[in-house]
């Protein structure tokens, strides 16, 4: 399997295993759709690591297969490759990536797609594919515009350059940097955080941060209003509540 869900402990790990670049060909990015989507369903998985090993993250499309696509080929495909990262962004509890390495192309549009980016030193970062004729194709001009802003995307999009992780740490485009050997244990440790954590509320934050971002902020207004009364309907907020009234902040055990 070129991707693998591995879940312990409240935290699925989304593990590109392809040998020796982990290159996105149709079969992976077909195989991550179907495990997003799986730990999306799953109660145990409650937050979610991507990963690609110790030595890179992902450094972009398989060349050689999309070489010898046309464009009816390509007409039919774009599509299904979007959707395929669209269900990691949609994966509707805590996500982080985990940058080792590489994360350049299809690479850096997946690692867009968390909530939290934690990245090692010897990270690099970029859309290179300007260098070959194209433009990002799953997702990456509209994600990197949102999360660094239109004119740092507008020049790493049109320069196809590739930043270290000091650099990508400035722009926004990653949130935290750690040794490239601690880069896992990080994201795990904030993944289990989280797994922690009111299931729901969550799930409600994330929802009403990115409609917020893809719509007006009336409608995003609207959709933090329904969730944050309907939340006075679960037995976490219950809970929380209860804690804090008899215990202080900060203790509630939501598990």
């Amino acid at each position: 399997m070129t991707v693998t869900l591995e879940v312990a402990g409240g935290v699925g790990t989304l593990r590109l295993d392809r040998p020796p670049m982990n290159a996105l060909d149709v079969a992976t990015q077909d195989r991550l759709r179907e495990l997003a989507e799986e730990a999306t369903r799953r109660e145990d998985v409650r937050a979610v690591v991507i990963y690609g090993g110790e030595k890179v993250f992902a450094a972009g499309a398989d060349i050689k297969e999309m070489q010898v696509m046309d464009h009816a080929a390509m007409v039919l495909r774009a599509r299904a490759l979007q959707d395929s990262f669209t269900a990691v962004a949609r994966i509707p509890k805590p996500v982080v990536a985990a940058v080792t390495g590489y994360a350049l192309g299809g690479g850096c549009e997946l690692a867009l797609c968390a909530d939290y980016r934690i990245a090692g030193e010897n990270a690099k970062l970029g859309q290179p594919e300007i260098l070959l004729g194209l433009i990002p194709g799953a997702g990456g001009t509209q994600r990197l515009s949102r999360l660094i802003g239109p004119s740092k995307a507008k020049d790493l999009i049109f320069t196809g350059r590739q930043v270290k992780a000091d650099e990508a740490l400035a722009l926004g485009l990653v949130d935290r940097v750690v040794p490239a050997a601690e880069v896992y244990e990080a994201a795990h440790a904030w993944a289990a955080r989280l797994a922690q954590g009111p299931a729901i509320a969550l799930r409600a934050a994330k929802e009403a941060v990115d409609t917020g971002l893809e719509t007006d902020i009336e409608t995003g207004l609207a959709v933090e209003r329904n969730w944050f009364a309907g939340l006075f309907a679960t037995e976490d907020r219950e809970r929380g509540m209860r804690s804090f009234v008899e215990e202080g902040p900060g203790k509630a055990k939501f598990l």
